[in-house]
C-alpha cells in the first residue's frame, strides 16, 4: 500500500481548507491504493526557513536549526505520494506552504515521489495560479506532479450543508486525479526500490571537488 500524505496549506482562522479537506480526505481514504495521513500545517509550527549546511551538519543524521524541522523532514521521507491542498493568495500559494516545502532541506524527502494538487479560491480563478506555482516548486525538489489537478472556484459555495460538492462532477475529477496519483506513485516506488542515482546536487558537488 502507498503512503499518501495530505498536506493542508492554509493556517488561517476560519479557513476554507477545512471544507475542502472534509471532502478530499474520505475520497482519498476510500482509494484502495492509499494509506492516508493528514499533515495540517497548523500542527507543524515550522520556523521561517533558515537552514544551511552548518545547521545540517551530518548529512547522514541532519541536526537542523530546530528539532521540529528534523521531525518534519523525517515525516516527509515516510511518504510515497503527496496531495497538497492550497489556497491562492496574490496569484500564488500560501507562505506557510512554501516555507514547509523549503524546509525539506538536504533530506530529499520529496525526491522521485508523486504529487497532486487541490487548489481553491473564493473567486473564479479556482487556485490555478497557486497550483502552477507549486508545480514549479515541486519539480525543483525532484518530485513528479501528475497532470490532472482538482480546482475549486467560489469555494464558499462549492459544498452543501453535508459537505458534498454542489457540482457532482467534482467527485469524478478528484477520483481521476487520485487514480493517476496512485499509478505514478506505484511506478516511482518500484523504481526507487530498484535503485536511485544520487541527487544531482550531490553528484555535481562531487564532480567539482575532483577538479
Amino acid at each position: 500500500m502507498l503512503k499518501l500524505q495530505i498536506i493542508v496549506g492554509s493556517t488561517r482562522p476560519e479557513r476554507n481548507a477545512d471544507a475542502v479537506l472534509r471532502w478530499v480526505a474520505p475520497m482519498a481514504q476510500a482509494n484502495a491504493a492509499f494509506e492516508v495521513e493528514i499533515l495540517d500545517l497548523r500542527d507543524w509550527r515550522l520556523p521561517f526557513f533558515q537552514e544551511t549546511l552548518a545547521t545540517v551538519r551530518d548529512f547522514k543524521n541532519p541536526t537542523y536549526s530546530d528539532p521540529i524541522v528534523k521531525r518534519w523532514n523525517t515525516k516527509i521521507k515516510e511518504a510515497d505520494a503527496f496531495l497538497f491542498i492550497t489556497p491562492e493568495y496574490n496569484h500564488g500559494t500560501s507562505g506557510v506552504l512554501k516555507n514547509a516545502i523549503d524546509s525539506v532541506f538536504c533530506s530529499f524527502g520529496f525526491r522521485n515521489k508523486a504529487v497532486a494538487f487541490v487548489g481553491y479560491s473564493i473567486g473564479v480563478a479556482a487556485g490555478v495560479r497557486a497550483v502552477e506555482q507549486l508545480n514549479q516548486v515541486l519539480l525543483e525538489t525532484e518530485a513528479l506532479p501528475v497532470r490532472t489537478q482538482t480546482l475549486i472556484p467560489f469555494v464558499m459555495n462549492a459544498f452543501d450543508a453535508e459537505g458534498k460538492p454542489a457540482n457532482p462532477v467534482m467527485n469524478a475529477g478528484l477520483g481521476i486525479m487520485l487514480d493517476d496519483l496512485a499509478w505514478l506513485a506505484n511506478a516511482l516506488k518500484t523504481a526507487r526500490a530498484a535503485g536511485e542515482p544520487l541527487p544531482p546536487t550531490v553528484r555535481m558537488r562531487a564532480a567539482m571537488m575532483k577538479k
